[in-house]
This record gives C-alpha cells, sequence and structure tokens, in this order.
C-alpha cells in the first residue's frame, strides 16, 4: 500500500527535535553546529530540517563553506512548542 502524501511528514525524530529544540533560546533562532557532546551535528538531520521546513540556511561560513548554518523556521518554532 502506497503512503499518503504528507501521512509522515509533520513527525520529527527525537534526533531532530532534540536539535530545533536548542535554536529557541538563540538569538535569530540559530541553529547549533555542535551537539552537546561536542560532535558535529549530522548534516541528514540538518537537510531534513530543512526539506520539511523546519530549519533555513542562514548565511555562508567563509571559513567552513561545507557547514550549513541555519536558524529555526516559525514551523520549526511551532513544532517544538
Amino acid at each position: 500500500m502506497a503512503k499518503k502524501p504528507n501521512e509522515t511528514d509533520n513527525k520529527a525524530t527525537e534526533q531532530q527535535l532534540r536539535w530545533l529544540r536548542r535554536g529557541c533560546d538563540q538569538p535569530a533562532g540559530k541553529l547549533p553546529l555542535f551537539d552537546n557532546n561536542g560532535r558535529k551535528v549530522n548534516e541528514r538531520t540538518v537537510r531534513s530540517c530543512i526539506e520539511h521546513g523546519w530549519a533555513e540556511p542562514w548565511f555562508a561560513n567563509p571559513l567552513k563553506p561545507d557547514w550549513l548554518i541555519c536558524k529555526l523556521t516559525d514551523a520549526g518554532r511551532a513544532l517544538v512548542n
């Protein structure tokens, strides 16, 4: 049986929720590059949150152009609140 459109599109994983929640208390909703243990946040987590509209790229980092610097969107804030 085929999945219905948007059937699971608004369900975030625990990892996604943890990352998104960390932007709630930051200026402009800036999302961290690293987790609480100092490891870089998984790129799949970041890209998935962007695809769902929960996060958006904020600006390019000239020192680390391969790093995605993101901020929380209104949809992301609504998801975690």
